[in-house]
């Protein structure tokens, strides 16, 4: 299994791990499951055409990252103002979202599985303080998914680097901000060492879903047991990562706070403009194609149908721990 993450990044990389080791332990060692990071036999962004032309029969890593294979791939991780954790679940596996990313996935030979959660992220590491939309013009800011076009529109310049790129590419100033994942994730790349300021609320990923990649000729070639242990394992290291999202994140928010580390909302006209560039990007994703006007479609129906029950979760929790 190739992956996308450094060895044993927390988060991500400890799902990759994880995973092969249940899948091995379940399956009685019928399947044995060998992780290896980023870069030891593919680049961080290669991981998908690995298992799609056979070097590799698994892979560990997240579908916004084949945006310019295939745009709409986004969705099953991601996207902008879209699903948190509990709605994308609840997507994929009863509103119809794995059929369609069966469909999308399938010309290249590979299915994909939810297989762990960062949970939603934070907006980012910042060099200088963001006081205003203008402060957007020109920043270089390291960026996935179609929050790089999300970013461009507001006047920044996206550049895709790998995770473990991005401490030293903030060091040397060769980007301004960077955007991971959540706080347990950025700091276990020590992000805050070259950057102070930290926005929230991470617009563009307001879900962290990994993907299990295998290749769908060695799926289908397993006996119906060994495919139920792969789709269970996945299943469940999607609720494990969310676990140790929700812990490791109120331990690094501590540990950031006791840094100094001051984290700020963005300003008002960022995110306003960075909503309606959003649903633009989103619209014209659907529009590219008819597989990918039925995913933003069904995509879109989830939010819609979660947004009374999402909102009155919240007062429900505000009234809760305000108690």
């Amino acid at each position: 299994m190739v992956t996308s993450w450094p060895r044993n990044l927390a988060g991500p990389g400890v799902s990759a791990r994880r995973l092969a080791e249940r899948i091995t332990k379940m399956s009685g060692g019928r399947i044995e499951v060998e992780v290896f990071a980023a870069g030891e036999i593919v680049p961080a962004l290669s991981v998908f055409d690995a298992v799609s032309t056979g070097v590799a029969e698994m892979a560990h890593t997240a579908s916004f990252y084949w945006i310019g294979k295939l745009p709409a791939s986004i969705f099953f991780t991601t996207a902008p103002f879209g699903l948190d954790p509990i709605e994308h679940q609840a997507w994929i596996f009863e509103g119809g979202g794995q059929e369609l990313w069966d469909e999308l996935y399938a010309p290249f030979g590979v299915k994909g599985f939810i297989a762990g959660n960062t949970g939603p992220s934070m907006g980012g590491w910042f060099r200088n303080e963001v006081k205003s939309l203008s402060d957007m013009k020109g920043l270089r800011i390291r960026v996935q998914g179609v929050g790089a076009e999300v970013y461009a529109r507001l006047g920044a310049t996206p550049v895709t680097l790998a995770p473990g790129d991005l401490e030293p590419a903030l060091e040397r100033g060769a980007i301004d901000a960077a955007e991971l994942l959540a706080p347990v994730n950025d700091v276990s790349l020590e992000l805050q060492r070259q950057a102070k300021f930290y926005y929230a609320p991470g617009f563009n990923k307001p879900n962290g879903a990994a993907e299990a990649l295998v290749a769908r000729s060695a799926f289908e070639n397993l006996p119906e047991d060994l495919r139920a242990i792969i789709a269970n394992a996945c299943e469940a290291e999607h609720s494990a990562g969310l676990a140790d999202a929700e812990k490791g994140n109120a331990e690094a928010t501590e540990r950031l706070a006791g840094e100094g580390v001051r984290v700020s909302l963005f300003p008002a006209d960022v995110m306003a403009a960075a909503r309606i560039a959003a649903r633009d990007v989103i619209s014209e994703t659907g529009a590219k194609d008819a597989l990918s006007g039925r995913i933003v479609e069904s995509y879109r129906a989830a939010l819609e149908r979660g947004r009374y029950w999402a909102s009155l979760q919240a007062a429900m929790t505000r009234s809760l721990k305000s108690a």
